[in-house]
């Protein structure tokens, strides 16, 4: 059976339930959500799809599951992939998930948002160059940490590697240089190489030029 998830192009958490569908090789087929019309506020989709009103949402069956680090989670207890080789590896993925949750894709998510989606003379300067702060600091611990290993855990892509990556792909300006992180830029060159690996907007249906 299929797996569906709702999900759309430019959404950086979307992003990382997707790529890890895509990368685990299991069957699965996106499901627009018309976020920037309204949908995932309306009580349709809250009482049919989410109740928190959010994507990505992940259905396999009579599963449904929200949230992208869970649904990456059950992707590899599925298919046996992107999880860790053992108990340790996989703490150490879910380390890595919840610290970019917290720290890293919060921020570039938000900062992204109040950059490009919002009106001009809408865009809080004062809080964006306090996001930016917060994320300078986070660039550099994944930048530090991938020094001296190809991978956020491990000798292989895992979740964590896809979690971190979730807003680093997007051509949107929001803060992101990636001339500035050597380390990270050598870490996203190879991600991109990996088998099976595609760019967001090029992975699900959605993008700003649809809006153009």
């Amino acid at each position: 059976m299929t797996i569906r998830l709702y999900c759309f192009g430019e959404s950086g958490n979307c992003y990382k339930a997707a790529l890890a569908l895509e990368l685990s090789g299991l069957d699965w087929a996106p499901v627009k959500v018309d976020f920037f019309n309204g949908e995932t506020r309306t009580s349709e989709y809250r009482e049919t799809v989410n109740a928190m009103g959010e994507a990505p949402v992940m259905v396999d069956g009579d599963l449904r599951l929200t949230q992208s680090g869970v649904i990456q989670d059950y992707v590899a207890e599925k298919s046996g992939t992107l999880g860790g080789r053992d108990a340790t590896e996989r703490r150490e993925v879910l380390r890595w998930v919840l610290w970019d949750n917290h720290k890293l894709s919060s921020m570039a998510g938000m900062t992204r948002f109040l950059m490009n989606f919002l009106p001009e003379d809408k865009r809080p300067a004062e809080v964006i160059a306090f996001n930016q702060g917060r994320l300078k600091a986070a660039y550099g611990v994944l930048d530090d940490h991938l020094a001296a290993r190809d991978w956020v855990v491990g000798d292989g892509v895992s979740n964590a590697d896809i979690s971190c990556c979730g807003y680093l792909y997007y051509p949107e300006p929001f803060g992101f240089d990636r001339a500035d992180w050597p380390h990270i830029d050598a870490w996203l060159t190879r991600l991109s190489k990996t088998s099976g690996w595609k760019a967001p907007y090029d992975l699900m249906p959605g993008s700003p030029a649809d809006r153009a």
